[in-house]
Formats: structure tokens, sequence, C-alpha cells
């Protein structure tokens, strides 16, 4: 029987991060090495993918997002019980328009090993709003001031659960979180292992640096405290700024893949009481250098 799928086209939706994919169904690269190698390198070029009318399955979601690896638990939100490594988002009529809901973050550098990245999948969206926003935090190390690059280079920093997911809960579960998931500490810039990209690694779950504190950095305690936690802020600010993002709208069965090791992203939160359903397959990854 002839292929008759159409052509594999990658549109980018800005000039720095993101792209559509349009010809393809992410269930046939479950079994089609050559799909998948060619949607890989489209990620490591553009480091978020997206794609619209996904007939996608519960399996085939987890099967595709186990291509590029074993797939993680969240010892938060949990996993579908029927399938191992696939988080449930659902934000029903139930959850409260001033509940917490998200920071520009990457997932997971709480971790040693933070996620590699993540296959998003709606099922079911508002009528407006709900956006997701990635970032290319490549791009924000590279216009960062070269005299801020040489200061932060070297650089390692703290990552916790305990500050974020854990600061909601009682003290006893709080110091329980830590205990199964001590800070991890990884570099304020790390190297990307497949591009050699040097990215700023440092977001909301970051909470200090841990090697500031020399004779070239620190002449009065004023210099680290708070001139540490100052420059901390500046460099985790680098996120907000709209010429390193791209912005999604959401429809039913719409897919995002992205590289969780150079990006951070954000769920707007701007559309309760509406609904939105999300389905997530987090991907293990590395240890940071």
């Amino acid at each position: 029987m002839p292929d008759t799928r159409l052509p594999l086209v990658a549109e980018p939706l800005t000039c720095v991060i993101g792209a559509e994919l349009r010809g393809v169904r992410l269930a046939d690269a479950v079994h089609d090495d050559g799909l998948f190698a060619e949607i890989k390198r489209l990620l490591l070029r553009h480091k978020v993918l997206f794609l619209r009318d996904q007939d996608l399955s519960r399996a085939d979601h987890v099967a595709f997002a186990s291509r590029f690896g074993p797939l993680e638990d969240h010892p938060v939100a949990g996993s579908d019980p029927d399938h191992p490594g696939l988080v449930r988002i659902y934000k029903d009529l139930d959850s409260p328009p001033e509940h917490y809901e998200n920071a520009l973050h990457t997932d997971g550098t709480w971790r040693e090993n933070p996620s590699m990245g993540a296959v998003l999948h709606c099922v079911a969206s508002p009528p407006v709003g709900g956006d997701t926003i990635w970032v290319d935090m490549a791009e924000a190390y590279r216009r960062l001031p070269e005299h801020v690059r040489t200061r932060v280079d070297g650089l390692r920093a703290r990552h916790s659960i305990e500050a974020t997911f854990g600061a909601v809960l009682p003290e006893k579960e709080r110091h329980a979180l830590k205990a199964r998931f001590p800070d991890a500490e990884h570099p304020v810039v790390r190297t990307h292992p497949e591009t050699g990209e040097r990215i700023l690694f440092v977001n909301a779950f970051t909470t200090h640096f841990v090697n500031y504190h020399t004779p070239e950095n620190v002449r009065f305690g004023q210099d680290y405290a708070p001139g540490a936690s100052r420059l901390l802020g500046y460099l985790v600010g680098q996120a907000a700024v709209p010429e390193y993002q791209v912005r999604w709208r959401w429809t039913p069965g719409s897919v995002a893949i992205w590289d969780n090791r150079s990006t951070q992203h954000y769920a707007v939160q701007d559309y309760w009481p509406a609904v939105r359903r999300m389905e997530r397959a987090g991907i293990v990854g590395d240890r940071p250098f």
C-alpha cells in the first residue's frame, strides 16, 4: 500500500523558539524510526514542538514519550494507575481560582537528574485562556551582558522541592518530602549534552548559590546577603523577557513536546471557572554539567 501521509512540515512560531509540526501523527512515530528521528532533530533545533488534532490514546502517548527514554513519576501529582509516568493535570470546577498554579520553571530541577523533556496532551481546554508559555534559556544566556556571563560561569546553585511544592504542606509532610528528595545542586550555566549549547539553568525551584562566598565576590557581608540573592533574582527574571518566549493556545487534541534541558515554561492561570485538563509524560534526564 502506498504511503499517503503528507510531508512533515515544521513552521517556526517565533524567531527564537518553537515550531508547529504539520503532516504527522505522533502515534505513527511510535513504530517509525525515521519519523521519530526527524521529530527529535527538530526538537533539538526548535526546543519545543507543537501539533494539533492528534488522536492520541494514553497508550500511544506513553509509548511515544518512552522513545526518548524512561518515564518518571511525580511525587506530588502522581501517575495514571494504568499508564505509569502519565501525570493528569486536571483543573476542574472544584479548583478554586485563588489556588496557586504556576511559576516560570524547568521541570524537576529539584532532582539530581532533572527531566530531559515532556510530552503534554490537551484533553480539554477553556474556550479562551489557559495558554502555556515556553522560554529559550540558551538564548537568555547568550544575550546576558558579557560581564554577567563572566560572573556566573562556574557558579552552582541549590534547587528545592521543599521550598516549592512542599511550601503548601503541613510541617511534618513537608519534612518528609524533603527527606525523600533532598535539595539538588546544579551549575548555574549548564551545557546541553546533545547540542553543546550553554544554558542559563536557574528557575523558580532555585533557592541560592552554594559557592558564591569567595574573596573575589564578597568583601563585606552585604556583598553576599542580599547581594547574591539580587544576582539570582536578576538571572531568574531573564525567563520573563518576551523576546525569548513562545506562547501556545491549546485546543483539544493538541500536543506540545519540549526539551526541558534548555527551556522553562509557565501555564497561564486566567481561565477559571472554565475547565483545563492536560496529560503529561515526563522523561528521565541526565545530571547537568
